[in-house]
């Protein structure tokens, strides 16, 4: 997601320009590109989708939509997790959001456990 609004005249091609020169990353790497105008009642997503760009357009009939932007001036990028992603579609403000703790597998490596037979043999 860009952190900076954007024009909101802006084109499939600019904003893939945008993503190549700005971003300095691939827009044609099939990740999804977000970006909010200027009023941020409109945001714009585009993608490639394996033989085309496509571009998904969704405008507020009331209120605006609230993503990670920066203070500054800068226009970079952001990452975010398809729930994030989904929140702000939904004109949830991310500012107030907490994550709640998950269980994650455990990346230490534990004591070697011998494996266990898959069936018993008769004998």
């Amino acid at each position: 997601m860009a952190t900076q609004p954007v024009d909101g005249r802006k084109g499939v091609d600019s904003l893939a320009a945008m993503v190549r020169s700005v971003f300095a990353l691939d827009p044609l790497n099939g990740h999804l590109y977000v970006f909010l105008s200027m009023r941020r009642d409109r945001v714009r997503v585009i993608y490639w989708d394996r033989n085309g760009f496509a571009m998904w357009t969704k405008r507020l009939e009331k209120g605006r939509f609230h993503g990670p932007l920066c203070e500054d001036d800068r226009l970079t990028v952001s990452t975010l997790d398809p729930a994030d992603l989904a929140l702000i579609l939904d004109g949830i403000d991310l500012a107030g959001a907490r994550r709640r703790p998950r269980w994650e597998p455990c990346r230490e490596p534990s004591a070697k456990v011998s494996p266990r037979p898959l069936f018993l043999s008769s004998q």
